[in-house]
Order: C-alpha cells, then structure tokens, then sequence
C-alpha cells in the first residue's frame, strides 16, 4: 500500500468538490486541514467550513465522505468537522486567489 499515492487520490477527489456559494474547489479554499491514512488505508480528513452556519455543510461532507470511500484503496474513512481554527481568506491557495481575481 503506497499512503503517498492513496493521499494524492484523495486531494484529485477533493480538488473535484466545490463549494456551491464560491467557484472554487474545497481543497484550493483552504477548507482541508488535514488529510491521514494510516498503515490499514483508512483515511481521516479533519476540515472545516467557510462559516459555522454553513447552508450546505452537511452537502460538502456527504460529498467528501462518498467521494474519497470511492478510491478503491481506501478501507474506510473518518471526517472530523472543526472550526478551530476559524477559516478566513488566508488559507486560499495561491490558485484559488488567482481564480477568484485576488491576486
């Protein structure tokens, strides 16, 4: 089992989510704070929310859920939901500024 290519699958998965109020994917948005796939494939995902109120939250982690269990590597797959700490602009990627016209 290669943990590498298993997490480089999961951000192509991720890098194909988007959050429907903005245009850009939820990896880019800075909304995955931490990808981890232990020795049997199972992979926890701690990530957070553009806001504690969000109208589709339970949408995005459905998706991320649904999405990364469909690599076949992956046994299984836990989602920690936090907002510690609180997302804001600065954890946009470089990408997601550019697409967004902040840069």
């Amino acid at each position: 089992m290669d943990k590498l290519k298993i997490e480089q699958n999961i951000v192509k998965v991720l890098k194909n989510i988007y959050d429907p109020e903005i245009p850009v994917n939820i990896y880019d948005l800075g909304l995955i704070y931490e990808i981890t796939v232990n020795d049997e494939a199972k992979v926890e995902i701690t990530m957070t929310l553009t806001a504690p109120n969000c109208p589709v939250a339970d949408e995005l982690i459905a998706s991320v859920n649904e999405g990364v269990r469909d690599i076949p590597e992956v046994k299984d797959v836990s989602i920690n939901l936090t907002f510690e700490p609180a997302w804001d602009m600065n954890c946009l990627s470089e990408e997601a500024r550019l697409e967004l016209g902040m840069l």
